[in-house]
């Protein structure tokens, strides 16, 4: 029983890692709809709207003119389930658990002066919804998750002359989690349910440096800090088959750490018209070692069944991503834009389960950028994504559950820019 719990409680933490498709881990990359088109290569060294908040906040003080930049991306994720094999033998493997969600993203930039600018900004840096159907085979593994984390991002910026500036800011970050997992000690008898919710505030911070090396050619270097979280809620039991026992609410804990990241990117103008962008991230998954919940309170008889502390090796390692780009100057109303990334799964074979079924993957973006006026600049991108396919080789001593998981995904973005 301890091993179906732990499973069925890996808690917030892990679910937000099942995948959430356009980053490593469970971390979104839509902050931006401009850096979308070009896979976010150049993110922290172009300075194109005031999304540059989140991309490198000493990019304000390349901008002149005070802004408003908003807009939302939209995932359409596909995942395809073959080789299926569970114990018990039922249950079906439909994939496509991810539903289409929106991801909103806001930021607002104010130069103070030749020197200094102002800019706050509102957005996700981790997330994702998971919702397999009612009899899934894994069930027992994973059935829904829900988890939003949103940023609240005050930044300032500083130029020391015309070739390099620095820019920091504190994030006041908002978790919100739900998990639900069956339950089962008898297969012919109806399965239990397990569901979890917490939530909690912490603070982090974005830091970074943007050089103009020369006069075509301008790098940057971004740090966001880790975010250390101690998600408070309760987890509740409803399971006939446990008699009186079977129906419990516990308060929860868990201690987690999103992981720091650096992103290092040049950006070069061969002319007037044609822009490439290079950049390479770095993100120290390796923090996450294991998963440990707390629940206060649990009756000694289910405390023997493992709903008292339950830990969960995950043992995740580092990763790099490293995206190409280019955009083209077509005209002064127009610009296209393009760009290609690959991106490490921070996951590995022995701990990877239908929670998590991400790969290493690789992104192709398109995008444009139309200006009507020199107020008004709409934004619009496209990307495919493909992931190798990967296995899930999960058994808990009472039930079991072996696929083979190949995701996709659809992304759209819309975003604009007003001027003042």
């Amino acid at each position: 029983m301890k091993k179906v719990m732990l499973k069925t409680t890996l808690s917030l933490a892990v679910t937000l890692a099942s995948t959430q498709i356009f980053a490593s881990g469970f971390a979104l990359n839509e902050q931006s709809i401009s850096g979308m088109g070009t896979g976010f290569a150049g993110r922290s060294s172009s300075a194109d709207d005031a999304s540059t908040i989140f991309g490198n906040p000493a990019g304000m003080s390349r901008l002149k003119r005070e802004q408003v930049t908003g807009g939302v991306a939209f995932i359409d994720a596909h995942t395809d389930i073959s080789d299926a094999s569970s114990r018990p033998n039922s249950g079906t493997n439909k994939g496509d658990m991810v539903p289409f969600m929106g991801v909103p993203m806001g930021y607002y930039v104010k130069p103070i002066d030749d020197h200094w600018a102002f800019g706050f900004g509102v957005y996700a840096p981790f997330g994702l919804v998971t919702d397999y159907e009612t009899g899934f085979a894994g069930r027992y593994f994973g059935s829904k998750s829900e988890v939003k984390i949103v940023t609240l991002q005050p930044t300032v910026s500083y130029a020391f002359n015309d070739k390099v500036s620095i820019g920091f800011g504190p994030t006041i970050n908002r978790i919100d989690g739900k998990l639900e997992s069956n339950l089962s000690l008898d297969p012919r008898a109806p399965d239990g349910e397990v569901k979890i919710k917490g939530d909690d505030t912490a603070l982090g911070y974005n830091v970074g440096i943007l050089v103009q090396a020369t006069d075509s050619t301008s790098v940057g270097l971004t740090y966001h800090s880790k975010v250390k979280y101690k998600l408070e809620g309760d987890t509740k039991v409803n399971y006939a088959l446990l008699g009186p026992l079977g129906n419990q609410k516990f308060d929860a804990s868990l201690d987690i750490t999103t992981p720091e990241s650096v992103d290092f990117s040049v950006t070069h103008k061969l002319d007037d018209q044609w822009t490439l962008y290079a950049g390479s991230t770095w993100t120290r998954w390796s923090r996450l070692k294991e998963i440990s919940v707390e629940n206060e309170g649990v009756p000694a008889p289910l405390a023997a069944r493992g709903f008292g502390t339950i830990t969960e090796e995950q043992n995740w390692h580092d990763t790099w991503a490293h995206a190409i780009g280019a955009s083209y100057q077509l005209n002064k109303q127009w610009v296209l834009r393009t760009g290609l990334s690959v991106d490490q799964a921070p996951t590995n074979n022995e701990n990877r389960s239908p929670r998590i079924p991400t790969g290493d993957r690789t992104i192709f973006s398109l995008g444009a950028g139309w200006s009507p006026t020199d107020d008004l600049t709409i934004d619009v991108a496209y990307s495919y994504l493909h992931e190798e396919s990967v296995k899930v080789n999960d058994n808990n001593g009472r039930q079991a559950y072996d696929a083979k998981y190949e995701n996709s995904a659809n992304g759209f973005g819309v975003g604009a820019t007003y001027r003042f």
